[in-house]
C-alpha cells in the first residue's frame, strides 16, 4: 500500500461517475448491515480491535510511516484466515440467516390465507400451554422454527409428529416425563420433535443467575431466526428469545400477541381458531386471558 495523496483523492473524486457511486452505496449498506449484525453480540468486541488495528494501517499510511503501513498491510493479508476462524460462529449464523430469508412478496396470498387457521390455533395453544406450565412452575423450552431450517436439532430429540395443543405441550414438559429436560420444536406449526438439545450460549454477558434452560433458548436464538419460548422451573417467569436477546415477564395475553405480531399479517390476526383447540382448553384459555388481561 502506498502512501496517501490528497491529489489522487481529490482526482478520484473529480471524476467519479454513476457507477462509482452505486458501488460506495452498495459497500455502505453492506458495512451497516455487518455492524448491525455484531453490534449486540460478542464479536462487536472483536470488530473494534479491528477496527483499531485498521485506524492504525491507515494512520501510519496517512503520514507515511512507512513502516507501521508495511507491517499492518501485511498482518492483514496474513491475519484475514485467523479473521475467518475467530468470527465463525458469527459469520455461520449471518450466512445460515442471509440464506434462510424468503422473498415474501413471491409467494401467493392464498397460500397464506390456506395457513392462517392453523398458525392461529398454534398460538392459541402454545399460549395456553405456556401460561399454565408457569403457573405451575414447570419448566418449559420450546422453539418455533422459522427460516433457518432445524434439521441437526430434530434428530437430538424423538419425533412427535403432531398437532400442537396445550395438553400435549403440558404432558411433555411434566415433570418427570422422560422429554421433560429437553426442547421442544415447533416445525409447519406442528410438534416436530421433543427431548431436543440445544447449543448453550457463550456469551459472557448473559445475566449470571439465568440457568442451563436460559442459555439454550439463547443459544439457539444466536444460531437461528428461531422463536424460543422459555419458561423457569424455580419463578415460572416466560421469557422469549430472538437473535441472542431475552425478553421476560411474559403473560398469556402478552405472549400471545407478541406470536401474532412476529407470524400473523393484519389480516390474518382476525382469524378466530378453530382447529387443535379441545373444549376444556379453550375454557383454560379463556380464564387465562381474564386473569393475565
Amino acid at each position: 500500500m502506498g502512501v496517501f495523496s490528497w491529489e489522487a483523492f481529490k482526482y478520484q473524486l473529480l471524476n467519479m461517475n454513476i457507477l462509482d457511486v452505486i458501488d460506495i452505496l452498495l459497500i455502505a449498506i453492506m458495512m451497516y448491515f455487518v455492524y448491525a449484525f455484531i453490534r449486540d453480540r460478542r464479536a462487536g468486541k472483536l470488530a473494534v480491535g479491528v477496527a483499531v488495528l485498521i485506524a492504525i494501517m491507515l494512520f501510519g499510511s496517512l503520514i507515511g510511516l512507512r513502516t507501521v503501513s508495511f507491517l499492518m498491510t501485511n498482518l492483514f493479508q496474513v491475519g484475514f484466515v485467523a479473521l475467518v476462524i475467530v468470527f465463525q460462529p458469527e459469520l455461520r449464523a449471518a450466512l445460515e440467516k442471509m440464506g434462510g430469508e424468503r422473498f415474501k412478496g413471491f409467494i401467493p396470498k392464498s397460500e397464506n390465507k390456506d395457513q392462517n387457521e392453523g398458525v392461529a390455533a398454534g398460538i392459541s395453544e402454545i399460549s395456553t400451554a405456556v401460561s399454565q406450565l408457569g403457573r405451575s412452575r414447570t419448566g418449559a423450552l420450546i422453539v418455533i422454527e422459522r427460516t433457518t431450517k432445524l434439521g441437526d436439532i430434530t434428530k437430538s430429540g424423538v419425533t412427535v409428529n403432531a398437532d400442537i395443543s396445550s395438553f400435549m405441550l403440558r404432558n411433555v414438559f411434566y415433570e418427570g416425563a422422560p422429554l421433560h429436560d429437553g426442547a421442544v420444536i415447533i416445525r409447519d406449526w406442528r410438534i416436530d420433535s421433543a427431548g431436543c438439545f440445544l447449543p448453550l450460549s457463550s456469551n459472557e454477558e448473559i445475566i449470571k443467575d439465568l440457568g442451563t434452560r436460559h442459555r439454550a433458548g439463547i443459544g439457539i436464538s444466536e444460531e437461528s431466526d428461531a422463536v424460543v419460548i422459555i419458561v423457569s422451573e424455580e419463578t415460572g417467569t416466560i421469557s422469549v428469545a430472538m437473535n441472542g436477546q431475552l425478553k421476560r415477564g411474559y403473560t398469556h395475553n402478552s405472549l400471545k400477541k407478541e406470536l401474532e405480531e412476529l407470524f400473523l399479517t393484519e389480516q390474518e390476526k382476525t382469524v378466530v381458531p378453530k382447529i387443535f383447540t379441545h373444549k376444556k382448553d379453550r375454557n383454560n384459555g379463556k380464564k387465562e386471558g381474564e386473569e393475565n388481561g
